[in-house]
């Protein structure tokens, strides 16, 4: 029989038996011409392709944990069985689609072909062993639709060898050891048997796959280019990766590990995330806003951070992609990885393959101009309806991004709370000024009452900058100077009184279309600049305050349960406000407890409020990583904080966190952080800054 005469019968038969009946004596002394592809493979009428999804309800793996019914064994083979199918027809299609391709390579994907239809045919007979038949069920088409399109060969062993054969080293070896532990030897042995044989079929398709890639390209590289959407590198591996079955087919331990930490979806639309905790400056200055050095490196060094509030798969912009090293350990602490997206100053690059994609949705850390400039030539891929820029950021929006909207909404807030002697009262509220003389009446009014200590904010500062405090018996020129320059143009400050602060705290609300939800509460420390250290979160995070304003107000007679109510309370106000504005997502309010010149304490319910992520909110995510009955510490370590403990880069500092605080692990089946320290943010790559989580057990 020749060769093309075999291809053409598993690729057209319409019975089984065609496609499976192996073919004897075979000579390839006339391949023929060239065949374009169809649209799908002859197959008999049980097994045609279903539509998307009714093949997905029934293609859906039964799960590991389902394997001891003999019903879900014979769904998983019918699962099995049809990828097996899938390979034999797409091997015979590139055997008629590049005739003119090399005889050894022809010869192999022949030997290949025939060991995918005695698999197939094992498959056929064990499931029928478990009284289900082949064709019972619904089969997808997804393999032939992502493959079949090939234009050369190198498409077809990046495609089916290097992507889904490669994943069958997880998928075999996974379930050969679930059906083992359930007692089914029968059929660990045949995935045992098909598992060996795929290692021979990826080792064939990486040979010609090194042949024929472009010359000074790692296979990394070289298959990441290949590789057409929707095919990825996800499709290439399984749930846990085996290192071992890659390393017996040839391919290199830089291969593997970049494989190890790459994600993509592999169909849920993702979200897209990133990181701009500038957008204050934008708002504020517009787009001649210019980042300090701190704030650049800032920006530069944390980018990562949002791929802990993403789900899975989801995509992260980023400027620089961390380290397969540094990504490998945080995978290996429980963190799911996202897709990462390089960006540079410009924005999106023209040719990113991001801009062609369905789009689930846009999450950045703050919204603002800055990122709708970056993310606006995406919103057309939006899978519900395009959007507008409008829709995401408005002059609605821009006002609350202000601290002089937040002290305003508070002082309108506290007469619903008059029986709450516990709170501040609207003397303690700063007044929003548009002059310098407006802001110097404020100050000596304060000082009349009682507070010598006064603090001006502007009404956009960025993350403890952007203010001046007034400690001085007279008020100096330079201050002055600032005053004035801060309200050019109209801007607004914030004259407040400066509060003798016990414990400082957030709460944080996500607004989605039916209203605020109250997502919880985390400790907040500052540094006498005002500047940002850390925040603290314990394990009933969601149910009340850190335990220091807990016991602070405590003296007070307040009991958790009426902070819980007057948070909601709050949420319900602001929800009414926030209506008009359109806005979505994260919401937090600073507050603070103070101690008053009589040795009174008393509750500040919101200081600012934060319109996007902060860190407070970052932390609490965080939190889902550890384990229930520890607390959890997310702190920034700056440059000069790492030297002064002795360190020349981060490198050195995070190596001895690891050895001082390493990270213990328990739980089942999905393991958490008991203890110890995780970093963030590639120490290898950080400059300024370096984010660190640390998890000890509460007492």
């Amino acid at each position: 029989m020749e060769l093309r005469e075999f291809a053409e019968r598993v690729l057209f038969g319409t019975s089984l038996e065609d496609k499976l009946r192996a073919p004897g004596a075979v000579t390839d002394e006339r391949p023929g011409l060239a065949l374009g592809a169809p649209m799908s493979p002859g197959r008999p009428t049980e097994l045609g392709f279903k539509p998307a999804a009714a093949a997905g309800r029934a293609s859906e793996f039964p799960g590991i944990h389902r394997l001891e019914k003999t019903e879900e064994r014979g769904r998983l083979l019918h699962f099995f069985c049809n990828h097996e199918l899938l390979a034999t027809e797409l091997m015979a299609l590139v055997l008629l689609r590049f005739p003119e391709a090399p005889a050894a390579f022809r010869r192999g994907v022949f030997e290949t072909l025939k060991d995918e239809q005695i698999h197939a045919q094992l498959y056929v007979d064990r499931m029928r062993e478990c009284g289900l038949h082949f064709g019972e069920l619904p089969v997808s088409g997804y393999f032939w639709r992502a493959v079949s399109p090939m234009t050369n060969p190198l498409d077809f062993v990046a495609g089916l060898s290097l992507t889904f054969e490669q994943a069958n080293l997880d998928y075999a070896r996974q379930f050969s050891q679930a059906f083992a532990a359930v007692g089914d030897g029968l059929t660990a042995e045949l995935l045992d048997r098909i598992y060996r044989d795929e290692i021979a079929h990826v080792a064939h398709g990486l040979k010609w796959f090194r042949r024929w890639k472009e010359p000074g390209l790692s296979d990394w590289e070289a298959y990441c280019r290949q590789l057409r959407f929707p095919l990825s590198p996800s499709r290439a591996k399984g749930g846990l990766l085996n290192v071992d079955g890659r390393r017996a087919a040839g391919l290199d331990a830089g291969f593997i590990d970049e494989l190890n930490v790459h994600a993509q979806s592999k169909g849920r639309t993702p979200t897209v995330w990133v990181f701009n905790p500038l957008a204050e400056g934008f708002i504020s200055v517009g787009p001649g806003f210019t980042p300090v050095k701190a704030q650049a490196e800032l920006v530069r060094d944390l980018g990562n951070l949002p791929q802990f509030l993403a789900r899975q798969e989801d995509v992260l912009l980023i400027s620089r992609r961390p380290s397969v090293g540094f990504l490998s350990g945080l995978k290996q602490v429980g963190f799911p990885l996202p897709e990462y997206v390089e960006f540079d100053a410009a924005g999106l690059p023209a040719e990113s393959p991001l801009r062609a994609r369905k789009l689930g949705g846009f999450r950045p850390w703050a919204w603002g101009p800055d990122s709708v400039k970056l993310l606006e030539s995406c919103f057309r891929q939006m899978t519900t309806c395009p959007l507008i820029p409008e829709d995401c950021f408005n002059p609605a929006m821009a006002a609350l991004y202000s601290k002089a909207w937040s002290a305003n909404f508070l002082r309108r807030a506290l007469p619903q709370f008059a029986d709450c002697t516990w709170l501040c009262s609207a003397l303690e509220v700063g007044v929003a000024v548009t002059s310098l003389e407006l802001a110097l009446a404020e100050i000596a009014a304060i000082r009349a009452r009682g507070h010598f200590r006064v603090v001006v904010k502007a009404a956009h500062g960025l993350a403890g900058q952007g203010m001046i405090r007034l400690w001085e018996p007279e008020i100096l020129e330079s201050q002055r100077r600032w005053i004035a320059a801060a309200v050019t143009g109209g801007r607004e400050v914030v004259v407040e009184p400066w509060l003798d602060r016990v414990a400082d705290f957030s709460v944080h609300f996500e607004r989605e279309k039916v209203g605020l939800k109250l997502r919880g509460y985390a400790g907040l420390n500052n540094d006498d600049r005002g500047q940002y250290e850390s925040n603290c979160v314990g394990g009933d995070h969601g149910r009340k305050p850190p335990g220091p304003v807990v016991a602070a107000l405590g003296k007070a007679g307040v009991v958790p349960i009426q902070l819980a109510r007057l948070y909601v309370e709050l949420g319900r106000l602001l929800e009414v406000e926030l209506k008009t504005s359109r806005y979505l997502g994260p919401i937090g309010l600073d507050a603070f407890v103070y101690r008053t010149a009589t040795g009174e304490t008393r509750l500040k319910p919101i200081v600012e409020m934060n319109p996007r992520y902060t860190m407070g909110r970052l932390t609490l995510e965080l939190m889902a990583r550890v384990c229930p009955g520890s607390r959890g510490r997310f702190r920034l370590v700056r440059r000069m904080q790492a030297q002064r403990a002795g360190h020349a880069d981060f490198r050195s500092y995070a190596r001895e966190l690891a050895e001082r605080a390493a990270v213990r692990m328990e739980g089942e089946p999905v393991p958490r952080i008991r203890e110890g320290a995780v970093v963030l943010n590639d120490p290898g790559q950080a400059i300024g800054y370096l984010a660190v989580l640390e998890v000890e057990r509460a007492h």
